[in-house]
């Protein structure tokens, strides 16, 4: 979760790491440092809080080095300390390392190298790495130093147990870095004369659009004229070097206060490049190039299985609703995090699909490991292309919604729905759905950016409601079908960003148990589509309304609310089916951003989250 800059090159280095650090910083604000390599000697600046505070004292150091490496941390082994702040050191002094993931075994490792007389000074298990690098280097003496860094760092990583993405110096081999992964990413950037290693293509963009994916198990060396990739197991590898869509321009704020407003805004983008090319010439179905699987093939599919964590969780929940409805074929949800583990009955039919917006989320990662090893075919849904997950699956869907930065995601989780909409009447129309429906059900989808953008015209209303209940302490979302997991995921975004308490339930389920947090203090957001089950939600609001509870409705045009019951009605463009939980999610988006700003929240960076989960 933590994220990585190195930069070998000939320009100062300080100023380009803290530059790729800043555009990192949403993968973890805990504390910031980084090391360059002058004259033999590391230059070393870290400290506890954002890349502010370390761009600082930075200044003050006059760090003047060409080569280094950075880290911004969310911790995970150690308390949030400068002594605990990447880069760490060897105790002898000739290495310097930075280090995203868990090392597991690194207790074991630690009881080894201080019975070899080498000293620690932090809490971290990163600290065990380097010293492991350092000890193994030792060993290696009578090795040549060209290869005696690099065969030291891999020899020290066939002890690993654990992920990492690592980034070492050495003082004995100036302007050069190895670096390898395993279960985090890393990509190096192939510059003018100079190359930027990270962990995600944001801070790399600034530099070059080149870059080359490292895969797990792998190894860069790179020096100040060149680079080479090799495994574990001293295969050479073949750079692939692919090009990066989006520029610099797409991950700055423009005239937003904050990404996610920005996120937000940009939703009817998103799902226009989503849909852009993906229907059929007679527009009666979806087209997905990337699935690797013929008609046929899914003619003998009796049933899916969906596996993801957090907010793209809730968007497999839609696409359940969406897939039995209009597919009529049955859909099973998982949490990555449990599947791998639960070890639950798997039917032989099925098709896996994971979907994960950095793809590289490790639970769906491994999630995605564990279908394959029983022999399943698996499908992605994600919008970083040369992601693991990405590169990993059989086939599968990019969303091309570029990048989020937000922690809090918005346009990721729309357009995964689109997605799983388009999904939908793929299979429907395989199956038994008609031409006329097919034809009517791509009109629908292709409103979606303009229903969004209607629905954003609410966003000074929304506003307004936010400021009348930015302090209360307790919230309720409540949907029923469809819309029960844009209640789950309304309830995260407002706990995610303004740390108030929510929590979401299918409307039903109120009477039983959720109905004894009703009071004055507890406002209930509700979702109340047209249709068949509008009178039922009117009458959960009188319930709630009886007991003296405040209510937010977000209702479709059209409905008939009894006068006076709502405290609040936000409303929405009547739309589709398949298109309607794109359109509720705008305003329980907005009402959570806009009550985190109220309160005055770091909405971009809210607090012990990451936008990345690559550690269990």
């Amino acid at each position: 979760m933590c994220g990585i800059v190195g930069y070998v090159g000939k320009q100062k280095a300080s100023a380009i790491l803290l530059e790729g650090l800043k555009r990192l910083e949403y993968r973890g604000y805990d504390s910031a440092g980084l090391a360059v390599e002058h004259d033999h000697k590391f230059e070393i600046a870290k400290k506890v809080g954002r890349v502010e505070i370390l761009a600082k004292l930075a200044a003050q150091q006059r760090l003047s080095g060409t080569t280094g490496i950075s880290h911004t941390r969310w911790a995970t082994h150690g308390g949030v300390t400068d002594a605990n702040a990447h880069p760490h050191v060897s105790s002898d002094g000739r290495f310097a390392i930075v280090h995203n993931g868990v090392i597991e075994n690194y207790v074991g490792m630690r009881k080894f190298l201080i019975g070899k007389g080498y000293t620690f000074a932090s809490e971290t298990d990163t600290e065990a790495l380097v010293n492991l690098i350092a000890y193994h280097y030792q060993k290696e003496s009578a090795r040549p130093d060209t290869s005696r860094f690099l065969e030291s760092v891999r020899k020290t990583l066939h002890h690993v147990e654990g992920t990492y993405g690592i980034a070492v110096l050495c003082t004995d081999q100036p302007g050069e870095i190895v670096a390898a992964r395993k279960g985090s990413p890393l990509i190096l950037g192939v510059g003018d004369g100079e190359y930027i290693l990270a962990s995600d293509v944001a801070a790399l963009i600034s530099r070059t659009q080149n870059v080359v994916y490292l895969k797990d198990g792998e190894i860069v060396h790179i020096t100040p004229k060149n680079f080479s990739i090799t495994t574990l197991d001293l295969t050479d590898v073949s750079p692939v070097i692919d090009r990066v869509a989006w520029t610099v321009e797409d991950a700055d704020l423009g005239r937003f206060a904050h990404f996610m407003e920005k996120e937000i805004f940009e939703q009817p983008a998103a799902l226009e490049n989503a849909m852009r090319g993906r229907f059929s010439e007679d527009q009666s179905s979806a087209n997905f190039g990337g699935l690797n699987l013929t008609p046929a093939d899914f003619r003998q599919i009796d049933r899916f299985q969906f596996c993801a964590c957090g907010t793209a969780w809730h968007a497999c929940l839609v696409a359940e609703h969406l897939i039995e409805r209009f597919a009529r074929v049955p859909v099973e949800v998982d949490y990555s995090s449990e599947f791998r583990y639960r070890n639950a009955p798997l039917y032989s039919n099925t098709l896996f699909f994971v979907i994960s917006q950095s793809g590289e989320t490790i639970d769906t990662l491994a999630a995605l490991r564990e279908a394959r090893r029983k022999g399943y075919k698996v499908m992605a849904i994600c919008n970083v292309v040369g992601s693991t997950i990405a590169r990993e699956a059989d086939g599968g869907i990019y969303q091309h919604a570029g990048p989020e930065i937000g922690v809090a995601s918005t346009k990721a989780f729309t357009s995964q729905i689109l997605i799983a909409a388009m999904f939908a009447l793929y299979v429907a129309r395989m199956r038994d759905m008609s031409f006329s429906d097919g034809v009517q059900y791509v009109q629908a989808l292709k409103q979606a950016p303009d229903l969004v953008r209607k629905a954003l015209e609410q966003a000074p209303r929304i506003k307004e409601i936010a400021k009348r209940y930015a302090r209360h302490r307790d919230f309720l979302f409540l949907g029923r079908l469809s819309l029960f997991p844009l209640a789950l995921e309304g309830a995260l975004k407002l706990k995610e960003i303004s740390y108030i308490h929510a929590e979401g339930y299918p409307a039903a389920e109120m009477k039983h148990g959720p109905i004894a947090l009703i009071s004055e203090t507890c406002p209930t957001v509700f979702f109340a589509p047209k249709g068949e089950i509008f009178n039922k939600v009117v009458s959960s609001v009188q319930q709630i309304k009886a007991r003296k509870g405040k209510t937010i409705v977000i209702a479709t045009e059209g409905c008939e609310f009894p006068p006076g019951l709502a405290d609040e009605i936000i409303t929405i463009p009547d739309c589709h089916e398949a298109v309607l939980p794109i359109v509720a999610a705008v305003p329980v988006q907005l009402l959570s951003y806009y009550i985190a700003a109220e309160l005055g929240r770091d909405v971009d960076k809210p607090r012990n989250l990451a936008k990345s989960v690559t550690v269990e």
